[in-house]
């Protein structure tokens, strides 16, 4: 005979998603604020592009380490229109998001205040990292991982980024 208790456990189990959004999924539409001030629409913002979305924080040593590496992806992907979404999400109080933004040097687009967004799509570990065509489908989306933040895990995840980018360019629109 199978408990009450075994029977509650299991359905909660199954009723869990292994991701709200993944690969293959259409990403959630959203609206945020950017670091200007400016209302951003996803996916308008794409305009039929593909898109690396980042949900950093700046307490984040995973994110410290990982967002240099956007600039030379940004570089190598301009003329294929390639941007990068960096949504700020579980900023600590004292963060200085938009500062930081600015201190990166290169263009992006930058969210402030993007927990809401982050929700939608069940980010629970930053960075969030993931990939989407142009019209907003989820190519790829990062897993976890127990390796430490620095440069051979930073090294990964740009690789994967742009294996990620190469298939949706090769698909095409």
């Amino acid at each position: 005979m199978i408990s009450r208790t075994c029977l509650a456990l299991t359905a909660v189990l199954f009723c869990l998603p292994a991701w709200a959004v993944g690969a293959g999924d259409v990403a959630p539409a959203w609206a945020g604020t950017d670091a200007q001030d400016r209302e951003v629409s996803f996916p308008q913002v794409l305009d039929g592009r593909p898109a690396v979305m980042v949900f950093w924080a700046t307490w984040c040593p995973y994110c410290k380490a990982f967002m240099p590496y956007l600039e030379p992806i940004l570089e190598d992907y301009a003329d294929q229109g390639v941007k990068v979404l960096a949504i700020n999400t579980r900023e600590e109080p004292d963060g200085e998001p938009r500062a930081y933004l600015e201190g990166l040097g290169f263009p992006l687009v930058g969210i402030i205040d993007g927990d809401a967004i982050a929700a939608d799509y069940d980010v629970r570990f930053i960075p969030g990292l993931m990939v989407v065509d142009g019209t907003g489908t989820v190519s790829w989306r990062r897993e976890s991982t127990d390796l430490p933040p620095g440069r051979t895990l930073s090294e990964q995840w740009s690789a994967e980024v742009r294996a990620a980018l190469d298939a949706v360019l090769r698909a095409g629109p």
